[in-house]
């Protein structure tokens, strides 16, 4: 029997970090569902890896939505996990992410400010385009890298952090993602993934070296092996300019 694959790929580890790419449909941290989340998987793949006894410290610097695949952050040592909540918190981190949409976008490349309200209950954002009360700003650029059918490639890049920003912001654009059906999509995938992926991240690594030098750290994510991805990656390379385009496995 072929040996079933773990649900993440490393990209990068240290005695400080790991960085992993997730696959879609995995948890980040436990919810009410009681599924097994990445946070559990990867407690055991480090106790297991050093043979570490007791508990092992391990905590999310940030979080994927379930459906959405790609890099996830995680602090070793709680003095990483320190320094890499501030590194989010003014923004000295850029991220990238890729995202399938529906329909032509009204440019090529642009940028989109909102105004978002979220609904605990229902878990879901709502878009304004003014500042109304309860709202946070969003802010995202995003360019088209290619198209099918009635299917574009974007590559966005997320200035603000805010939750669902890129699922709801390129909704209320008129280009709902591929599966979202949270936010206009007319239907779900057979899994209930959506095809969002977190595919780059660049950042100072929160700990300089022996020689008090910084560390920059460049970390990308393959996408996940799914044929309707696979239909972008054969693009013509006139359309998709990042010629690094590559699979989860």
């Amino acid at each position: 029997m072929k040996k079933k694959l773990p649900p993440y790929q490393v990209v990068y580890e240290d005695n400080h970090l790991l960085i992993v790419n997730k696959e879609p449909g995995v948890l980040v941290q436990s919810d009410r569902t009681g599924d097994e989340s990445l946070v559990e998987i990867l407690r055991d793949y480090i106790k297991e890896k050093y043979n570490k006894p007791g508990d092992v410290f391990l905590h999310p610097v940030h979080r994927l939505d379930r459906p959405v695949s790609g890099l996830v952050v995680f602090a070793r040592t709680s003095k990483s996990l320190e320094r890499m909540m501030e590194i989010f918190r003014k923004r000295q981190i850029q991220k990238t992410y890729w995202a399938v949409v529906r329909h032509k976008p009204p440019q090529k490349s642009d940028k989109l400010v909102s105004w978002l309200v979220k609904d605990e209950v229902k878990n879901q954002v709502t878009t304004y385009d003014r500042e109304v009360p309860g709202s946070l700003r969003a802010e995202l650029n995003y360019r088209v890298l290619g198209k099918i059918n009635e299917h574009y490639l974007l590559e966005v890049d997320p200035i603000t952090g805010r939750p669902h920003q890129i699922r709801a912001q390129l909704a209320e654009m008129g280009c709902p993602i591929r599966g979202d059906v949270k936010y206009g999509y007319d239907r779900a995938t057979p899994d209930k993934k959506i095809y969002l992926h977190a595919r780059r991240l660049y950042f100072v690594h929160p700990i300089k070296n022996a020689d008090s030098t910084e560390r920059p750290l460049i970390c990308k994510a393959g996408v996940p092996r799914d044929p309707f991805w696979e239909e972008f990656l054969e693009l013509d390379q006139e359309q998709v300019k990042d010629k690094n385009i590559d699979f989860l496995y």
